[in-house]
């Protein structure tokens, strides 16, 4: 696939058919995807493919706890677990938990997680990561740098194989669950859960903002960089 399509039309695919992946084709993507680049090249990326049933269906257990704090969250009208949340902020989507239970849908992929074709547990050697937003007092990412561009030619990876995935952070929040469920040793945080298959739905075009609604020159308010590409937008 032309690597500009590609950028253009891969997408969250949340849908799977019933189409085993096999192992080869799995050993395969990952093989694609470890090219990525990283913090001094430390690859501090660990994967477990997840084959087991009980241990899927208690993932997506995990998984669907945070599900519900999510749409609590957007019930109460708030970006979800955003980083300059107030006390006020978490109390609200605190009470609105029950209701993001209720509206919780059997077929939802939070759902049925457990039943897509490929999960992937994708962790991040915190020993290898060089976070250098470490010391400031603000929420801290830059380390993640140094995994979720893996996570990113996984999906890629797949899709020049004809299938679609999704990267998901909601283990995260119960990860000390997530470490018993799967032995992980001191040292190690969840970077994320990615699940793929075979979509049920092709995508063929993506809808983003423009890009004068995020990159200026030279300041934060300065002119906006246009799109002489705009149409295609």
């Amino acid at each position: 696939m032309d690597l500009r399509q590609a950028l253009r039309t891969t997408g969250a695919t949340r849908s799977f058919t019933d189409r085993e992946i096999d192992r080869d084709t799995i050993a395969a993507i990952l093989d694609d995807a470890r090219f990525a680049p990283s913090g001094g090249n430390r690859q501090a990326w660990r994967v477990i493919v997840v084959e087991d049933a009980a241990k899927r269906l208690a993932l997506r257990d995990i998984y669907l706890d945070t599900w519900h704090d999510y749409i609590a969250h957007i019930l109460g009208g708030l970006i979800p677990f955003s980083p300059l949340a107030t006390d006020d902020d978490r109390a609200v989507a605190a009470a609105k938990r029950d209701d993001a239970i209720a509206i919780s849908k059997p077929d939802g992929f939070a759902e049925t997680l457990h039943e897509a074709p490929v999960l992937l547990l994708v962790l991040a050697d915190l020993s290898l990561l060089a976070a250098l937003d470490r010391d400031l007092d603000r929420y801290q990412f830059a380390g993640g740098g140094s995994i979720y561009p893996f996570v990113w030619n996984v999906i890629l990876a797949a899709r020049d194989r004809g299938l679609g995935g999704v990267m998901t952070t909601m283990a995260v929040r119960y990860e000390d669950r997530v470490f018993d469920l799967f032995d992980v040793p001191d040292g190690f945080g969840v970077a994320a859960v990615v699940a793929l298959g075979e979509p049920t739905k092709a995508l063929s075009k993506l809808t983003r903002q423009d890009v004068a609604s995020f990159a200026t020159y030279d300041s934060f308010s300065g002119p906006v960089v246009e799109n002489p590409n705009r149409a295609e937008s």
